[in-house]
């Protein structure tokens, strides 16, 4: 009800309802990793030029989350929502044509669209889960939807290795390319769908809170100055990119000798595992994170992440093949404990500071472009061992977040 709190069924309702969102973006977003080995093998890129497709998708995030911090500033959640899908509704249909022409830079500009409907949806939607309830169960909370983001990225391999990469199997070029048409045009329609549902519910409106909306002078500029806001900005940059990286080889990482072996269709199924063992954590962490401190919880992942990359990297085999999939659940929880330590307090000026948070996951553009120039200088367990750098850093990003969020329990 506007003015007022709105009752605990429509609150509990709209979280429902976004949900859907943090679906449909998990699920388009995952699907990268298997275009990258399609259009390796369709247009004979090297990995760098692979990776392009990362580098033009999450670039998006780049150029547009500060744009878009703004626009949901003015225009408010539920018209940032319906603006994210129709542009993310374009995005998708715009492969069509890119598919007819066999064309890469016309694949990347599809993506590139599509991620600039997505980063405004991320932009509305994380901050607006983050403030729908107490701020002590905020990481909680977006731990609970990003799990529903984790079931979209599960079933979006396996969508993608049956109807895009086993089609293309022995296929002609022209095969191969519009192997990805009809996918993306049913995403298109039903990104269209969400749109048209949002426009017609009512969503509650959400009264802000916190320093920041007792300082109505406040100056974007400020933000800036908000240190768990600029390291979390960097902690965002440097785990979407080591995510997203690792996510982006293993369908090719599989496929080696001394790994698994696995053709590319094959290995594509395998994807889902990697993306499961993050819903599994998801769903685990948003229980957890009841009663542990959200930075010690981020603390444990990360310390888990590093053993588990360090395992991959240097044994061989099934064990190596296992231990890289598990980087999945230890990744689970970074995303939306990063997120939430990094936002509170921020009060009216939340949307601003989720708009430079966005803008962080840029990291998932820069990283896996250089680590796939690595890997071409030195093979995919090379490429690999980069992310312990990033790991490593949110290690102590989590550790200096301590002494931030009060003590598990307190409002």
């Amino acid at each position: 009800m506007p003015g007022g709190t709105p009752s605990r069924a429509r609150v509990r309702s709209a979280l429902a309802l976004m949900t859907l969102l943090f679906f449909m973006w998990g699920f388009i977003t995952v699907l990268n990793d298997i275009l990258i080995p399609h259009l390796k093998g369709l247009f004979e890129l090297s990995n760098f030029e692979a990776m392009l497709v990362q580098f033009a998708f999450f670039g998006a995030y780049f150029t547009v989350s500060l744009p878009a911090g703004w626009l949901v500033g003015q225009l408010g959640y539920r018209l940032g929502i319906i603006l994210g899908l129709a542009l993310a509704a374009l995005g998708a249909g715009l492969f069509y044509p890119a598919a007819a022409m066999q064309s890469y830079p016309a694949f990347l500009l599809a993506l590139f669209v599509l991620a600039s409907g997505i980063t405004v949806l991320q932009v509305a939607a994380n901050p607006y889960v983050t403030e729908l309830g107490p701020p002590r169960t905020a990481a909680s909370r977006l731990n609970l939807a990003q799990g529903l983001n984790s079931l979209g990225t599960t079933l979006g391999p396996l969508f993608g290795a049956a109807l895009i990469l086993q089609p293309a199997e022995g296929a002609s070029a022209e095969q191969t390319a519009a192997a990805v048409q009809g996918p993306y045009l049913g995403i298109a329609a039903t990104l269209a769908a969400l749109a048209l549902v949002f426009a017609l519910v009512r969503l509650p409106r959400i009264r802000e809170t916190g320093a920041s909306a007792r300082e109505p002078g406040a100056r974007p500029l400020d933000l800036w100055r908000r240190r768990p806001l600029v390291l979390g900005a960097l902690a965002i940059f440097v785990y979407v990119g080591a995510e997203v990286s690792i996510g982006s080889f293993l369908v090719l990482y599989l496929g080696l000798p001394d790994t698994l072996a696995l053709p590319e269709a094959e290995a594509g199924y395998y994807v889902s595992l990697y993306w499961g063992a993050a819903m599994v954590g998801r769903f685990f962490g948003a229980a957890a994170q009841q009663r542990v401190a959200p930075a010690r919880a981020l603390m444990i992942a990360a310390g888990l992440a590093l053993a588990l990359v360090v395992t991959s990297t240097t044994l061989t085999g099934a064990l190596a093949a296992a231990a890289i999939l598990a980087v999945g659940l230890a990744n689970s929880i970074m995303f939306p404990t990063i997120f939430s330590l990094s936002v509170a307090g921020l009060g009216e000026q939340t949307s601003q500071g989720a708009g430079i948070l966005v803008m962080a996951i840029v990291g998932g553009a820069v990283v896996p472009a250089a680590l796939g120039e690595l890997a071409d200088l030195a093979g995919y367990r090379a490429a690999l061992a980069g992310t312990l750098l990033c790991y490593g850093y949110i290690l102590v990003f989590a550790r200096s977040a301590l002494g931030w969020e009060p003590p598990t329990g307190e409002a």
